[in-house]
């Protein structure tokens, strides 16, 4: 009973994380092979195009630190959500609004007023580094926090993958001398990376 419970968990699992496998390994691929990725696009990495234009009439509270004033300009955009800011010469400010497909580049300048919103163009190579590499719990957004216990879930997962499949094997008694020497090669190479690299 409990190995037909567990063969049968082992199948929907992996159906489950069937797209996160494979969106994890096409964007380790990308950032594995990113310069020759890269090189076929023939121009920069990353690139925006202006999207709008304003002129910012608020006023920011007394003493208002960069991180401040940039919350206050995204709410103002409707553009919240996980962001940096940077000050750069003549205090003009500089926030990346984190989105996964379609990132922003806010700019604001404080003599003038005027924002520049600018979107990135959207590039397959790019947008899997970002899916890869995207984390959560560090900031105060919900959808950061939900994308993060997804995460998680899918590491729970992976591992009972791992787990169940050995038990599997380890059922097929058939299957024993081969499983020993997949185990043995896997662990070999990854210890003689792990001490060469």
């Amino acid at each position: 009973m409990l190995s037909l419970i567990l063969r049968r968990s082992h199948m929907y699992v992996a159906l489950f994380l069937m797209p996160w496998v494979l969106l994890y390994a096409v964007s380790t691929m990308t950032m594995n092979h990113g310069e020759w990725i890269h090189s076929l696009y023939g121009e920069p990495r990353v690139q925006f195009q202006v999207e709008a234009e304003h002129v910012f009439d608020g006023r920011f509270p007394e003493g208002a630190t960069p991180k401040q004033k940039a919350l206050q300009i995204l709410s103002g955009l409707g553009l919240e959500g996980n962001h940096t800011v940077r000050v750069e010469p003549g205090g003009r400010l500089v926030m990346q609004r984190q989105d996964m497909v379609t990132p922003r580049r806010i700019s604001y300048s404080p003599e003038s007023g005027r924002l520049v919103v600018e979107r990135e163009t959207f590039r397959a190579a790019n947008f899997l580094e970002r899916f890869h590499r995207r984390r959560g719990f560090q900031t105060p957004y919900l959808a950061d926090d939900v994308w993060a216990v997804i995460v998680d879930a899918v590491i729970v997962a992976i591992l009972f993958w791992a787990f169940s499949g050995l038990w599997m094997w380890w059922e097929m008694p058939t299957t024993r001398n081969w499983g020993w020497l997949a185990i043995a090669g896997g662990l070999l190479i990854f210890l003689g990376f792990l001490f060469t690299i």
